[in-house]
């Protein structure tokens, strides 16, 4: 079994609280005017929005975060780690590409979407068989965390149509997508009893 480097550790648990925060201080910033039920995270980096350099810096740093996981996880699959990249490439691209203060973007909405659809599929694609798998990167507990995400989406496409809360599904969504690689990541540190040797010396 490959290690996995301690730095992983730290890269993949920053993504999710890094989001997190990015949205909270964000929404802080822009004030009432803002409704976090109804309205999605991209309006806060939308251009002209008061924490739009915020939320801007949260979704850059994410995909940051995801880049670098993806190239210390080395215990996963090849197939896995190149989505999970690529869902980092797409946060990068989403925060250069906020959408316009009247409304939404076309090349935006695309770009979240692949997003979206790298980070679901990245856990089945990552898993390895064998009962010697950390249990985070067996093809069921994979398979059931893309469903999970698939069904998170679903539930964002009906709240965004009947106008309700979508902007609660989207960071339900997006929480969820950005946990799990820390998930696995911890997994295959308690399943190997420990971190692997440092940046440089992981095999």
């Amino acid at each position: 079994m490959v290690s996995v480097p301690r730095w992983v550790l730290f890269s993949s648990g920053c993504a999710p609280v890094l989001l997190i925060a990015g949205w909270v201080i964000a929404a802080s910033l822009e004030g009432a005017a803002y409704d976090p039920v109804r309205q999605t995270i991209s309006v806060l980096a939308a251009y002209g929005a008061a924490g739009s350099w915020v939320m801007t810096g949260a979704l850059l740093a994410l995909g940051a975060c995801h880049l670098f996981t993806a190239w210390g996880l080395r215990v996963a699959a090849t197939a896995g780690r190149v989505a999970l990249a690529g869902g980092g490439v797409a946060a990068l691209v989403v925060a250069v590409l906020p959408v316009p203060s009247s409304g939404g973007s076309l090349r935006h909405g695309s770009v979240a979407a692949v997003g979206f659809a790298l980070l679901a599929l990245w856990p089945p694609l990552a898993a390895v068989g064998g009962r010697a798998a950390p249990w985070a990167l067996r093809p069921a507990v994979s398979a059931a965390v893309t469903a999970l995400m698939v069904a998170g989406a679903a539930w964002f496409l009906v709240e965004a149509h009947r106008h309700g809360a979508a902007g609660v599904a989207e960071r339900v969504v997006t929480a969820l997508q950005s946990l799990w690689p820390f998930v696995v990541v911890t997994s295959c540190l308690r399943h190997a009893g420990g971190v692997g040797p440092p940046a440089g010396r992981a095999g």
